[in-house]
């Protein structure tokens, strides 16, 4: 039997989060339409393709063979809706482009570049996702990704990377409480909390301090920000401020990070995304505001 991109779009997503819950939340559907969905394809396929359980759907050894081709269909799916897109296309960028990147970078960088975005070109407009789980490139979840990560991926390019020192952050009066030459073990630490508590910089932390415990945790990248400011501890942070940036109340503190000491930041695209005018016209912006970023 033929299955239609509808049935694959529903069995990636039930596989990919592992529950129908979650999938429901993707396809933007209702729970029981998306059960209703699964019970018709098992039952038009003649198999079972999840393990319903208490901790969500796990995938039967029929669902396992069918995940790598409904994978590549998905990324061919994008491949179609991109060549689709050009031989339709107006001349000059325009439309929605998706830029997704860690909390942090789209809150001090990509959020304020939209307005640069609107100013260059009226017809386009910027979609941020921050989420922290990373998007697939190449099966159109976004269409630009900001990542600390190196890219490694034939469908896959680095346009751009900058490189920034990292620094240890702190309100000036949490500082005016520590003593002279505090050791990272000695700060009281505001971190990512579970289901996130692998988002660096927590597993960096936690291979410089002995038995890490943070003081504060927080699974929201402003809420942890916001407590860094009050006074209650330390972030690490990025000593880079980009011209649009907001003024920190933070200050540095003088403390070797070690092996942790920078990091580089990423400009990813599909190869096949690149010859789009409106996705080509914001990764030149970004790149734009890479070349002249300042040291805090």
């Amino acid at each position: 039997m033929g299955l239609a991109w509808d049935d694959v779009q529903l069995f990636l997503a039930i596989a990919e989060t592992g529950s129908l819950s979650a999938a429901s939340k993707r396809l933007k559907v209702g729970q029981p339409t998306v059960s209703r969905r699964l019970a018709d394809l098992e039952y038009r396929l003649g198999a079972q393709l999840f393990q319903r359980q208490v901790a969500g759907a796990v995938l039967t050894s029929a669902g396992e063979r069918l995940l790598e081709p409904a994978r590549h269909m998905a990324e061919w799916a994008a491949e179609v809706e991109r060549a689709a897109e050009l031989t339709g296309s107006a001349p000059g960028p325009r439309g929605v482009v998706r830029v997704t990147a860690a909390p942090g970078m789209a809150f001090e960088f990509v959020a304020p570049l939209a307005a640069v975005v609107r100013e260059r070109y009226p017809e386009l407009r910027l979609e941020v996702l921050s989420a922290v789980e990373r998007l697939d490139l190449t099966r159109g979840e976004a269409d630009l990704a900001l990542r600390l990560q190196p890219v490694i991926s034939n469908e896959l390019v680095v346009l751009g990377s900058v490189t920034a020192p990292n620094a240890v952050m702190v309100a000036k009066s949490y500082a005016a409480r520590l003593p002279r030459r505090p050791k990272l073990h000695e700060l009281d630490w505001i971190a990512w909390s579970p289901p996130f508590d692998d988002v660096p910089p927590n597993p960096q932390l936690k291979s410089l301090i002995p038995d890490f415990r943070p003081v504060f945790t927080s699974d929201n990248y402003l809420v942890q920000w916001r407590a860094c400011e009050a006074g209650l501890g330390a972030m690490i942070f990025g000593r880079v401020r980009y011209r649009f940036s907001l003024f920190s109340k933070l200050v540095p503190l003088d403390i070797d990070l070690g092996p942790h000491g920078q990091s580089t930041t990423h400009l990813v695209c599909a190869k096949s995304a690149l010859a789009l005018p409106r996705v080509r016209a914001v990764a030149d912006l970004i790149l734009e505001e890479f070349t002249r970023p300042t040291r805090l």
